[in-house]
Formats: structure tokens, C-alpha cells, sequence
């Protein structure tokens, strides 16, 4: 079923469930302290080792020596991985950074070997009696001493592409009459979710099993298979509660590689989490920006130009940080340019935090916003929606289907008394506070991609759903039931939601913003197919069915829904 028309009516419209307030499926079981996380199987795996991870002591160099002899001899211990043993290691589609060093460490605290034992404290004991030589290389750490290296990164399949141009960017600029060209700067940023990156995994012959954290599982098993070289088939992923992923879980990172290598030589299920300490440099992160805004207007407050550029460092073939993104979209301008640049750096792996791009990048925008409406003596406000457009700047023949930029704004000032603010600043103070009001925009795409779901209706009349969407703490379980629910006329508490397992049809995942409309686009379609299956099997014409108080009606026909199923 394909979404590129418009709906119609259709049994969403009826909003008996979606729409009306519910408690969360699963926030009982979170508050409780009863959901399973990853690292918490322990019912599915009783038995489980305990693995930790022991990252590069360098930023850059190669591993000298590796002398595991004590750690070995130390008490519990009966497995230790390193790349010595590891075995043949490719890297998945997503993410470049290699799961485990050597005998090159391409940055600071990249795992260099995992310790198992049968306890956590044995293992991380042990983990300290690992004689690791290394010979520091020089490395390039700092954005701004490489950015004249920095080049045009290649087109990727995420983010924006490394140039675009409309119009005459720079002719524009140099005629207008008021301009702003401004460099701003971010720092690199980690993230700590509150569920550490932890994995639990198992073998059993040539099948591996993971109960791991991640947001997309169709790409945890692709480049999971990809990096141990093994058949997509033989992976399996189960995953039914994320304590937060923000994008720093997109796919597989260490803890499951280093999970599934070392239970493979200990020949028994091994768990793995992250201590905090790793997190910080041997997983994704947010990558600074050196950033240069050009905005050139009339003395009106209209936008007659509008440059970005951005400069990001990465490992070697990743991607740059899509800071530009926004400033394709969010103000009118009918010269328009933006250009990333990417310099090699010898830091963690940069990549999607809590929307790769946007946040840097508008906020860069928003402040060179501000500094237009004061060289203009214009209101930042009036300046922001002088230039909105429902059109898309770069295609002006492509309206948007729906934007309310200019209704937001404007509500926001309302309740924020914005137009009793006092323009100038510390002019206000309360006790020892100065007071200010600020305003920004934001936008962010809204993509859809392919989702699918399979959907049970038995003899009792309850509703199962099953996809391998995920629920990262952002209301998958409830939203999922909730339109199972409105297409096939029960209430919330006739359906059931299993989530997180790759055994299920391949959703859409969690990330880039697209996992409610497109998850629940493919319940939708699972269960339109499962109302024409049930009418026919009572003898009614789909077409003429209606779903309603857990029945099937047309006319003067009336037939339990469970009945269908018997």
C-alpha cells in the first residue's frame, strides 16, 4: 500500500481511540522497574558471562604488544578478545568506525579488547591486568588546524547534499544594501542516555542471538552480519525496550559486536554494557562546526541572499555534520547557497544526535537572524515572518502542504508577552537576575519510509500486532495499539503490541523522525487487509463494512468481530 494520494475518509477519521488521552502501554511497566531491557534478559538468559570492554589508552597510533597472561590467570576469568584472535572483521553500511582496534587505534578510548569472566567485578578486575604497549602516533584532533584540509565530503544518502546554489548567491549578496556575514563556532558533544549501550549475546551453532539497544534493527542485523561476515539469516535481534537513543543507537556499535565475538570464544552467552566513562569517545557523537552565515537584505527586512557553510571533522569516510539543512528551508530568499566541508580527524565517530545538523546549524542561523534585525532595527519577530515562505525556497513551484511557522511565532509572542519586552538589553532585572525574552525557529523534516506489520485477529477477539519497530521511550507500544485499535473497532485493551524482535516484519525503526507516521502507516495497511479478510468470512461485503464496539455491521447484518476468527 502506498501513501501518495490523498486518503479520504477512512476509519481513522472516526478518533474513538487515536486522539483521546491513554495511559502508555508501557509505563507501568517502566515505572515499576519491571520492563526488560537489554542488559535485565535474564529470564531469556540465565546464564549469561559478563563481558567488559577496555578501551585505547592513545588518540592515535598502533598497538605495540598485548601481555593477557595474568589477566588470564585471574580468578573467573575464561575468555579475552582482542584483534589478535578476533578473526576477519569488516565494517557495516552505516557507521565507519571499526569495532575494535589493532593493531591500529584510530581514537582515543576505541575498544581494544573485551574480558569475560563470571562475574562483572571479575571481569573488570581483570580487564586492569592487561599489559597493553602502545606507540603514539600524531594524530589531528582540532577542527580549526584542519580546516583549510577540510574538502567537499561525497553525496551521502542522509543529510543534505554537500552544495547547492540558486540563483546568484554571491551577486546578491555583494548589492545588498544591509548585510551580516558572521562566523560562528560549537563545540563537540556527547550524549549519555540514561540506558547505557548493552548487549547480551548468545550463539547456538551457527544462529546468534542479541537482546541489544537499538533504534533501527533491519540495519542491526544487516551490519552486524556484514562486520562478523555471517548470513543476515543466521542474525536475530530482539530489542523491546530502549532506555533513549537520540540517534547515538542507530545501529550496531561495539557492545554488540564485541558481545557476539566473545561469546562466541567462551562458547556461552555474554552480556555487555558500556560503562559511562566509554561512552563519552567510543561511540557516536555530535562533531564541532566552524560555520560562516551570509544574509543580505533590503532595507525592508527582505532576504535577498542567504549563504551557509560548514566545516566538520570525521573519521575517514564518514559523514559530515548536515548543518546546513535547515537554512535550504526555513526562510525565503530567492539567491540562496550552502556548502559543507569535511576534514579527516583522528576523534570518535560523528553522527546522528538528537537530529544530525539541525541543532548546530540553526542555531548558527537563528543568532545571524538576530543580528539582521538589529543592524535592520527591526523587530526579530516581524523579520522572521517578513520572510517565511510556503513554498519551498529552493523549488518555489513546490508548495509545502501544510506550514505554520508564522501561527507558531506569533502564538509564542502572545504568551510570552514578547511585545512588552524591553528591546534593549540589561534593562531588566529581578533581584540579581537581568531578565531577557529571545525568540528562534526550528524546523525539521518529516520523511516516511517503507514499514510493515503483521496484525492477528483471534477467536477471543483480541488484536496482535507484530513489527520489529522499536519504542526508544517515545510511545511506540501506544500509538501502534491505538491505531490497531480505531481500524478494527475494539478498544485499547482488546490489542496486543509486540515490538523490538527481527523474526517480525521490517518497520521503518526509530530515527530521523519518521518512525510514528511510517510505523503506524504500515499497521494501517496490515489491518485494512485484516477487515477485508474478516468481512469476507462473515459474508460481508468489505466495501460496506463498518468496524464498531468490536463487531462487523453493514446495514442490518451485525456479527462479532470474533466470530470472523472462529
Amino acid at each position: 500500500m502506498k501513501f501518495d494520494t490523498p486518503a479520504g475518509s477512512n476509519p481513522i477519521d472516526q478518533l474513538n481511540v487515536i486522539g483521546q488521552p491513554a495511559d502508555r502501554i508501557d509505563g507501568k511497566l517502566k515505572t515499576t522497574g519491571t520492563a526488560p531491557y537489554a542488559y535485565e534478559q535474564n529470564a531469556a538468559v540465565p546464564d549469561a558471562a559478563y563481558g567488559y570492554i577496555v578501551g585505547a589508552g592513545i588518540g592515535k597510533g598502533r598497538i605495540a604488544s598485548i601481555d593477557s597472561t595474568q589477566a588470564r590467570e585471574a580468578s573467573g576469568v575464561f575468555a579475552i578478545v582482542t584483534y589478535e584472535n578476533a578473526g576477519p572483521l569488516a565494517k557495516g553500511e552505516f557507521y565507519v568506525a571499526r569495532a575494535l582496534a589493532g593493531p591500529q587505534v584510530d581514537h582515543y578510548h576505541q575498544a581494544v579488547a573485551i574480558v569475560v569472566a563470571d562475574t562483572f567485578e571479575q571481569a573488570r578486575a581483570a580487564a586492569g591486568l592487561l599489559d597493553i604497549r602502545y606507540v603514539a602516533e600524531p594524530g589531528s584532533f582540532d577542527l580549526a588546524a584542519a580546516k583549510d584540509s577540510a574538502t567537499p565530503p561525497p553525496p551521502a544518502g542522509f543529510g543534505p547534499p554537500p552544495q547547492t546554489r540558486v540563483g546568484d548567491f554571491e551577486g546578491a549578496f555583494n548589492a545588498a544594501p544591509v548585510q551580516i556575514d558572521q562566523h560562528y563556532s560549537t563545540p563537540d558533544q556527547a550524549h549519555a542516555m540514561m540506558e547505557p549501550h548493552a548487549t547480551i549475546a548468545r550463539w547456538s551453532g551457527t544462529q546468534l542471538t542479541l537482546w541489544t539497544s537499538i533504534q533501527q534493527i533491519n540495519w542491526g542485523v544487516r551490519d552486524l552480519a556484514k562486520t562478523l561476515g555471517i548470513a543476515k539469516e543466521d542474525v536475530r535481534l530482539i530489542s523491546p525496550y530502549i532506555g533513549g537513543g537520540f540517534g547515538g543507537k542507530g545501529t550496531i556499535l561495539c557492545d554488540a559486536v564485541l558481545a557476539s565475538l566473545a561469546a562466541r570464544q567462551a562458547g556461552r552467552a555474554v552480556k555487555v554494557a558500556l560503562p559511562r566513562p566509554l561512552m563519552f569517545n567510543n561511540l557516536t557523537h555530535r562533531p564541532a562546526t566552524l560555520q560562516r552565515l551570509r544574509i543580505g537584505a533590503n532595507r525592508d527586512g527582505v532576504i535577498t541572499a542567504i549563504g551557509h557553510e560548514s566545516w566538520s571533522g570525521n573519521l575517514r569516510g564518514g559523514r559530515a555534520e548536515a548543518a546546513t539543512a535547515s537554512t535550504r528551508l526555513l526562510y525565503a530568499g530567492a539567491n540562496r547557497m550552502t556548502r559543507l566541508n569535511l576534514a579527516v580527524l583522528d576523534l570518535a565517530e560523528g553522527s546522528a544526535m538528537r537530529a544530525p545538523g539541525e541543532a548546530p546549524g540553526m542555531m548558527a542561523l537563528e543568532i545571524a537572524m538576530d543580528e539582521l534585525a538589529e543592524k535592520l532595527q527591526m523587530d526579530p519577530l516581524q523579520l522572521r515572518i517578513l520572510n517565511d515562505s510556503q513554498v519551498d525556497p529552493e523549488q518555489p513551484a513546490r508548495p509545502f502542504s501544510k506550514r505554520q511557522l508564522v501561527e507558531c511565532l506569533n502564538t509564542g509572542a502572545e504568551r510570552f508577552g514578547w511585545r512588552q519586552r524591553n528591546p534593549q538589553p540589561a534593562r531588566r532585572r529581578e533581584g540579581g537576575w537581568l531578565i531577557g525574552i529571545g525568540l528562534a525557529s526550528a524546523i525539521r523534516g518529516a520523511p516516511t519510509t517503507a514499514s510493515a506489520a503483521r496484525v492477528h485477529l483471534d477467536r477471543q477477539g483480541v488484536i496482535t500486532v507484530e513489527t520489529d519497530m522499536t519504542d526508544i521511550g517515545t510511545g511506540s507500544y501506544t500509538i501502534i495499539a491505538q491505531t490497531a485499535a480505531e481500524m478494527m473497532g475494539v478498544p485499547l485493551d482488546r490489542v496486543v503490541v509486540h515490538l523490538g524482535d527481527s523474526r517480525f516484519p521490517e518497520s521503518s525503526g526509530s530515527g530521523g523522525q519518521w518512525g510514528a507516521a511510517s510505523s503506524t502507516a504500515g499497521v494501517y495497511a496490515a489491518c485494512v487487509k485484516l477487515r477485508e479478510a474478516a468481512a469476507r468470512a462473515v459474508g460481508i461485503d468489505p466495501q460496506q463494512a463498518e468496524f464498531v464496539d468490536a463487531q462487523i455491521r453493514a446495514g442490518s447484518q451485525q456479527v462479532a468481530l470474533a466470530q470472523a476468527a472462529a
